[in-house]
């Protein structure tokens, strides 16, 4: 008998340009766009394995259950499921990393030239009549930054930070981290600091360290004043990391110049969200993984998980 596959929320990963034909050599697959909260367990109640990106698998809904064998996150991150609950009850749980790595590093550059070279804000305003109407062959609506001689902060020295540091060494920027492994990775474009000195050193300081209980809220009100007053802070790594209070207090006071997100502690944030008006924030809606090569590669990738648990071979299990 095939195995019965459900995929709860294919819409983020497949908007409609990618192919889910080989997905569906597998099994007996459905595929759900969105899946609510309420309709979660009948779509699954029968499924063997089951596909999720970001719907919340928790201990009572595996409780109902009782044919799941397998949950395949499409994803990195899996904090969406409850592990625990998986592993008392014999579910392997697997994840895809790297697939994203250079994607999301180049968003990193990407929000940082949005923030020093204003190319929208220059379209709009030449569209706008302003170059016509000036007297000068070239202007600017701000001051224009370079990279050289800055210092790049990364928080976070994994796969993403590193080829974030090796993107930054070739913009002739200085790299410094904080990094619980400084002897492994001696030598990958970063000079190893301390945490304090992070702060304090960094014109850019970028985030890319998963979540934990311990760095939720790591930046607040105490590390934002030590860090420099013209300094970028960018977050593509998990929303949590920041306090948003914090920050949006921060950015109206001047304590920092600017932040520029792709990510925020609730997904899709409610409108009282205090960043979503806050001086000086850029944000753009969680797109740092999303290119097409990225989807492509999670998706190969997933189908290998699959292929991997079927055949009763390991393969990226986060739950032992």
């Amino acid at each position: 008998m095939p195995d019965k596959i459900v995929f709860t929320d294919s819409r983020t990963l497949n908007p409609g340009d990618l192919d889910f034909a080989d997905l569906h050599t597998l099994g007996e697959v459905k595929v759900y766009d969105y899946t609510a909260p309420e309709d979660l367990i009948d779509r699954a109640r029968t499924a063997e394995i089951l596909i999720t990106n970001k719907t919340k698998i928790t201990r009572s809904v595996l409780t109902e259950l009782n044919d799941l064998r397998c949950i395949c996150v499409a994803a990195t991150g899996f904090n969406n499921v409850d592990i625990d609950a998986a592993r008392e009850r014999n579910i392997s749980v697997c994840n895809v990393g790297g697939y994203s790595t250079t994607a999301v590093a180049q968003h990193v550059f990407a929000l940082m030239s949005a923030v020093e070279n204003r190319v929208a804000a220059h379209d709009r305003s030449v569209k706008n009549g302003d170059w016509t109407d000036c007297r000068d062959f070239s202007y600017t609506l701000s001051p224009i930054r370079e990279f050289a001689d800055k210092t790049m902060g990364i928080y976070g020295f994994g796969r993403i930070g590193q080829q974030v540091a090796k993107i930054a060494n070739a913009y002739g920027m200085r790299v410094v981290s904080v990094h619980t492994h400084p002897k492994r990775d001696k030598g990958k474009g970063a000079e190893f600091v301390n945490w304090k000195v992070l702060l304090q050193e960094s014109d850019y300081l970028t985030l890319h360290a998963p979540l934990k209980a311990e760095n939720e809220g790591i930046i607040n009100a105490e590390a934002l004043k030590e860090m420099k007053k013209t300094a970028v802070l960018l977050n593509t790594g998990r929303g949590g990391l920041i306090n948003e209070d914090d920050l949006a207090a921060a950015l109206e006071s001047g304590e920092i110049r600017c932040a520029a997100l792709d990510v925020l502690s609730q997904e899709p944030p409610p409108a009282d969200n205090p960043l979503l008006n806050a001086k000086n924030c850029l944000i753009t809606p969680h797109i740092a993984w999303a290119s097409i090569k990225a989807r492509k590669k999670l998706l190969a990738e997933t189908i290998e998980n699959i292929k991997a648990f079927q055949a009763g071979e390991v393969r990226n299990v986060v739950n032992g």
